[in-house]
């Protein structure tokens, strides 16, 4: 249910400045700092290339973890990777790109930085809203290009779904995390008032997650696990009238995995009392409700919903109007739908696409050779169920060795080992473990700022 479309405006404004250089180098300029754009960014020779990145945000998210950030099993600093550790290797910009002038290789960027003027603690929400939706100062400047990778991600998509951008939470971001945090905890200290009544504070801890796919799946493991708790333990009799419930219009929740380890996500989630309603569509949403075809109102007190592209060549090079591939620009991750066959928009894609990317850009920049074209290894999907129980789906060719399709501990233990292993910095290689095993002794910290 994933509708891609590049993070690209398309609205242009008077010059500014340049940040023309020396060009003594060809200049390669990353669009986004996501798992396509960060990789290539750590990837690529910034010796023999000059190297620009543009992005609205100064850090990579690591989404895998930001479900566990939503509920405080980590803290939001384990999800997040600096992009200033590459400069000045790197130049780097927190703007927006406004418009792409593929003929004379020129972009038109905005800052995505508060204007001057707006330097008061007290405006935090101007600063999110810039930061994430929409550009900060209304200054452009043009930013010239020799080659350009697009790696700006996919926005969460509505589906002209009304209420869905003004009520909803999206699970993208770290901002979002804690945001979601934030209101999972408001719900309970709004329920725990003396005012309400039983039939209000069920209202208000009803917790609706539309899309059953990995992320919406292990985001209400993760806080079912909170539910059952810290949430229990401090809040015993609100924990008994919160539910879970999770929707799609698809026929069943994971739908990319075996039919045998859907079985088992989907008894697992209904043993713990997580209620599942597959092939349910939503009609509309409003504040504090939404409204299913299939149900009618449903009150709540959080919602989570999940989240065009331009169309490339098997070498990642963008596919011109004509069908040619344009030999200067490159599309990866999420923003990319490859002409030869669908892939899942997954990180394992995006990552895979950047390592191949910076592996054909480093060899271009030394006139090697550089005809292979990329070919995704699936490594297998994990997904948390809860509960410190997980499933692991292995592709017929491939995956991890000596092991099938796994659940239960087993499929935990590698699920958190996997994450580990793939947190890229020395630092949250530390911080990862250490906020588990803390957590783990004391609880997770339900101070709500």
């Amino acid at each position: 249910m994933l509708i891609k479309q590049p993070l690209l405006r398309h609205q242009l404004g008077p010059r500014a400045f340049s940040s023309s250089c020396r060009r003594e180098k060809q200049r390669l300029v990353i669009l986004g700092s996501g798992w396509g754009g960060y990789e290539v960014l750590r990837g690529v020779d910034k010796k023999r290339w000059d190297v620009v990145l543009v992005s609205p945000n100064n850090y990579f998210n690591f989404t895998p973890l930001l479900a566990s950030c939503a509920v405080g099993t980590l803290e939001f600093r384990c999800a997040i990777e600096p992009v200033r550790r590459y400069s000045p290797a790197a130049g780097i910009y927190q703007a927006w790109c406004d418009s792409i002038d593929f003929r004379n290789k020129v972009l038109q960027c905005m800052p995505a930085t508060k204007p001057s003027h707006v330097a008061s603690p007290s405006d935090a929400a101007y600063d999110h809203q810039i930061s994430t939706t929409s550009p900060g100062s209304g200054l452009f400047f043009p930013l010239k290009y020799d080659k350009l990778v697009i790696a700006v991600g996919a926005y969460s998509q509505t589906f002209n779904i009304p209420g869905v951008k003004e009520h909803a939470h999206f699970l993208k971001d770290v901002r979002d995390a804690r945001a979601i945090r934030s209101r999972i905890l408001e719900c309970f200290e709004q329920a725990n008032q003396p005012t309400l009544s039983d039939n209000e504070r069920r209202q208000l801890l009803n917790f609706v997650i539309v899309g059953a796919g990995p992320t919406g799946v292990e985001f209400a493991a993760e806080l079912h696990d909170l539910l059952h708790a810290e949430i229990w333990e401090h809040y015993p009799s609100l924990a008994k009238m919160a539910r879970i419930n999770l929707y799609d219009v698809a026929p069943s929740i994971l739908g990319m995995f075996d039919s045998n380890l859907v079985q088992y996500a989907e008894k697992s989630f209904r043993r713990e009392g997580i209620s599942i309603w597959t092939s349910h569509h939503v009609d509309k949403v409003e504040s504090g409700k939404l409204f299913i075809k299939e149900q009618g109102e449903v009150p709540y007190g959080l919602l989570h919903q999940k989240s065009q592209s331009i169309i490339a060549d098997d070498h990642l090079n963008a596919l011109r109007i004509d069908g040619t591939p344009d030999p200067d620009v490159y599309v990866i991750g999420d923003a990319a739908s490859i002409a030869t066959g669908v892939l899942p928009a997954t990180a394992q894609v995006a990552n895979q696409q950047a390592k191949y990317l910076y592996k054909r850009l480093n060899k271009i920049i030394k006139d090697q050779p550089h005809e292979k074209p990329f070919e995704f290894h699936n490594q297998g999907t994990l997904a948390y169920v809860g509960n410190w129980k997980a499933i692991y789906d292995r592709p017929e060719e491939g995956g991890l060795p000596g092991l099938n399709k796994e659940k239960g501990r087993l499929a935990w233990l590698l699920w958190r080992s996997a994450y580990f292993t793939q947190t890229l910095s020395v630092r949250n290689k530390i911080l990862v473990p250490f906020y588990w095993f803390l957590n783990w002794i004391f609880g997770r910290d339900l101070t709500r700022f």
